[in-house]
Formats: C-alpha cells, structure tokens, sequence
C-alpha cells in the first residue's frame, strides 16, 4: 500500500513538471515576437558611445538592446528543459541526463555575458562624471563589456545548447509520446545553433534559420507536454 502511494506520488511530481515544461515552452514562442518587434524598431548601437547615448535617453529601451528578455527567456528555457527531461527520461536516462546538464551549464555561462545593468550604471557614471579623464576611463569599462557580451560566454551558451536541442531530438526519435516530426524540427535547430549567432554573416543567417524551426518545436513539444499531464492527472 505505502510502495503504491510513493509510486502514485512521484509520478504526479513528475507530472507538474510535464504541466510547468509545457507552459514554459509556450511562453517563450509567445517572447520571440516581442523581441524581434523590439530589434526591428530599436536596432542596438553598434558601438559603446551609441549605448552610453541609449540608456540616457532610455534605460529600458538600453536594457532590452541588451537582451533583457533574454534574462526572462533563458530562466524559462531551464523548466523546458526539465519538463523534457521527464518526460524521456524512460527512453534514454543516460542521454537526456547528459543533454540536461549541457544545457543548463550553457545556460548559467550566458548568464556571465549578460552586461546590460552593467552598462546601465557605466552610463550613468558617464555622463555625471566631470573629468575628461575619468569619462575615458568609464568609456574602456564600457568597451570591455561589449566585448564580453560578444565574447567567449555567450559562444559556449550558444553551442552548449544548441547541443543540448541535437541530443534531446535524437532521444526524441525513439520516444512513443513524441511525433517524429517534433524531433526533427528541434534536430534542424539544433543543426543551424551549432554556429553561433556572433560568427560573422554566416553566424546571423545560420541564427535567423533556426529561429523557424526552434519555433514550430517548441509550439509542438509545449503542447505535447500540456497533453501528458492532463492525461497523467
């Protein structure tokens, strides 16, 4: 009787997580627009001066030409990635244990590239300061954390990932709970992330590519998820 009621528990935590993974995976469809409506009217400064101009003029408009929703996207990715891996944990624990920790390692390194409220608080002490030199000074602060943002952090995020997506779609393909078709749409992402979005021209096609895909995954996989936990309750 106590086996049957641990049993009849653990299913329903993995249940919630199956309920929370979905949602997630809905919501960050539901951010991509925003963010492209906002790159589109608001294309960011292509150098440390223009940024320093941005966030006088708005701080919010500075903060999410410095992926601000990315911060939100990227907390929301890790419950995807939980839900998925509960859902296939069955099919192949090994392989989805490996993808989840790429993954989240992945995402904790963005988190290191993340300069947004730096640059912020950099700008402010910019244009408040009165010495030429300290403005310089202020000025190769800001230079730093545009090179970190485009630097080492965010390329191992990106690939991490984009790694984490090729894993998690090959395990799909043996799952029974999945359309194959789910599987493929995350694998062709996950092929167009390997190279990631700073590398050149190349990078920005092979970004823009994946962002169809990854779209038509999540939308797929989200509601598949929603679905096993209702029919679990």
């Amino acid at each position: 009787m106590e086996e049957t009621e641990y049993k009849s528990n653990e299913d329903l935590n993995w249940n919630k997580l199956y309920k929370v993974g979905g949602v997630a995976a809905i919501v960050i469809v539901l951010i991509i627009p925003i963010q492209l409506v906002i790159f589109t009217l608001f294309p960011p400064p292509e150098t440390t001066m223009g940024f320093f101009e941005l966030f006088r003029k708005n701080w919010l408009i500075g903060l999410l030409s410095l992926d601000l929703l990315y911060y939100i996207n990227n907390g929301i990715l890790i419950l995807v990635y939980l839900g998925l891996f509960a859902a296939l944990r069955k099919v192949n624990f090994t392989n989805m244990l490996i993808a989840t920790i790429i993954g989240l390692t992945g995402i904790a390194v963005y988190y290191v590239s993340a300069v947004g409220f730096e640059m912020l608080s950099i700008s402010k002490q910019y244009f408040s300061a009165e010495s030429m030199e300290y403005k310089q000074q202020l000025l190769a602060v800001g230079q730093g954390l545009i090179a970190r943002y485009k630097g080492t952090a965010f390329d191992v995020y990106y690939v991490f990932n984009a790694i984490t997506l090729i894993l998690i779609s090959m395990t799909m393909y043996k799952s029974r709970d999945f359309k194959r078709s789910s599987a493929t749409w995350g694998l062709i992402a996950g092929i167009f992330m390997i190279i990631p979005s700073t590398a050149g021209t190349l990078g920005l096609i092979c970004s823009l590519l994946s962002l169809v895909p990854w779209i038509v995954f999540s939308v797929l996989i989200g509601r598949r998820l929603i679905q096993m936990a209702k029919q679990q309750v």
